[in-house]
């Protein structure tokens, strides 16, 4: 009688040589959070779907949406550190969104896009910035900023 060991070779955990990352003023209330984080990742598919993974299925069947194929890391700073991100991350020419303070006021895209495009770059009172890109570029692009709590 033969005996066989199967052994499972230990499962490499996955590393990525992108990150995708947004950085938040620390003075946002919560909800502001969690809105301007949705609204600054969610064009980052378009300009780079190889951030897009698969579609989900349950074991019913049912179908979902395909999400980032990896972790968006949120990380927060002052107003001074969101200013320098910006000019790293312009200076790199990485992918990135803005959000700012104007933003809360509108409703809509076209209001929104209306909102940045009346403000010069350096005037812009930023209050998020999204980037993605080679690891070691966006974190020296968040220089100064701490993951958020």
């Amino acid at each position: 009688m033969s005996t066989s060991t199967n052994t499972v070779a230990p499962v490499e955990p996955v590393r990525f040589d992108t990150k995708i990352a947004v950085l938040l003023r620390g003075d946002l209330e919560s909800w502001q959070r969690l809105n301007v984080t949705a609204f600054l990742v969610s064009g980052l598919g378009t300009v780079a779907p190889e951030v897009v993974g698969e579609p989900y299925e349950d074991a019913d069947g049912v179908g979902y949406l395909p999400m980032f194929r990896q972790p968006v890391l949120v990380f927060e700073g002052t107003k001074e550190t969101l200013v320098a991100a910006h000019a790293r991350v312009l200076s790199r020419d990485l992918p990135r969104a803005v959000f700012t303070g104007d933003l809360f006021a509108t409703g809509n895209d076209r209001d929104n896009r209306a909102a940045v495009r009346a403000v010069g770059t350096a005037e812009l009172d930023l209050v998020g910035l999204a980037v993605y890109g080679p690891r070691n570029a966006v974190d020296k692009v968040l220089k100064g900023a701490r993951m958020h709590p």
